[in-house]
């Protein structure tokens, strides 16, 4: 049973819709909430949050960041694992510069959404917060419940190309 935490920018109202999801992956899938009340699109605010805490849990763990200003461009969907053995799901966009720098990361992979998005929600309404759901908590879920192994999540590409702020 894995452990996998969330974030973002969403405010209130948006973790519901996350969680569910990742318990439509696993129903056992151990959840909490970093915060969702990261500043708007503050990225640097976002890996500082993670980097907090990542002492505090298990290796293997799962931490999901959506804090996404670039939503709708090129910017890659990643999974970065850390030189401790955690794993952070999140847009590559300047989110893991501080966690690369405190922890380092061994290796990026970037999120293969043909076969790490979800796909059932014909009956969501249309929401601002479907990239993170669809994309990050289904990935980071799938992951923590060791329905797919990090090798799975897509192809790699070299840490030093992570975006910095």
């Amino acid at each position: 049973m894995g452990y996998i935490l969330l974030q973002t920018d969403f405010g209130r109202g948006g973790s519901g819709a996350m969680a569910g999801i990742c318990k439509l992956v696993d129903k056992d899938l151990r959840i909490y909430n970093i915060t969702h009340e990261i500043p708007k699109f503050d990225v640097v605010a976002a890996g500082h949050s993670i980097a907090e805490v990542i002492p505090f849990w298990p290796e293997g763990t799962v931490f999901v960041s959506v804090v996404d200003p670039g939503v709708g461009t090129e910017r890659k969907a990643s999974v970065a694992l850390t030189g401790t053995g955690h794993y952070i799901v999140t847009p590559d966009n300047g989110c893991l510069a501080e966690i690369a720098d405190l922890y380092g990361i061994t290796a990026v992979r970037e999120i293969d959404q043909s076969i790490n998005r979800y796909k059932g929600n014909q009956w969501s309404l249309k929401s601002d917060i479907f990239h993170g759901r669809d994309v990050f908590a289904y990935c980071g879920a799938r992951l923590a419940s060791g329905v797919i192994t990090f090798g799975q999540v897509g192809k790699e590409y070299p840490a030093e190309e992570i975006i910095r702020p």
